[in-house]
């Protein structure tokens, strides 16, 4: 695997245990992730009301260490596709240099894996790693707030199908 460069910027590490079954695959922590070294760290990112909503739970609420216990009980665990990269700013369309996390580990990090979901088009660019591992693979809409020709509910609508059917 291709190591990052000095002036790379250095990802998130996986949120995985023997209960996950839907991993959740991101491109690249944005600077308000990697600043607060937590998944989905920027305030108006989708992502913690969207399995809140499902849930019944006000995740965004919760400090991030109850939140990242309540998906894994839940049975989603997250990562991203690339381990590294250079970019400046947040936006996937700046992302340069990609270095792929070992997505093909997936199945051994989480040995109850039943599907991968990929949060956004530049995560899906890795379905053709990800459908390797012989599982379901979807793609989600993005729940950045840059992707705001989606509504909250029509995302809400497309993540809680995606959740029900897999965990």
């Amino acid at each position: 695997m291709k190591e990052p460069g000095a002036d790379s910027l250095v990802g998130l590490a996986p949120v995985i245990d023997a209960r996950t079954r839907l991993i959740v695959l991101g491109s690249f922590p944005g600077v308000a992730s990697l600043k607060a070294q937590q998944y989905y760290g920027h305030p108006r990112n989708h992502f913690w009301p969207i399995l809140g909503a499902i849930w019944g739970i006000d995740l965004a609420a919760l400090a991030y260490p109850a939140r990242l216990a309540a998906i894994l009980e839940h049975g989603v665990g997250l990562w991203d596709v690339y381990a590294s990269c250079r970019r400046e700013g947040s936006l996937d369309s700046a992302i340069e240099e990609p270095v792929l996390n070992d997505l093909a580990s997936l199945t051994l990090r989480a040995p109850a894996l039943r599907a991968i979901a990929h949060n956004g088009g530049e995560s899906a660019r890795a379905m053709q790693h990800t459908r390797a591992l012989g599982l379901p693979v979807l793609r989600l809409p993005s729940t950045s707030p840059a992707n705001a020709s989606w509504s909250f509910e029509r995302k809400l609508e497309a993540w809680r199908a995606a959740i029900e059917a897999h965990t």
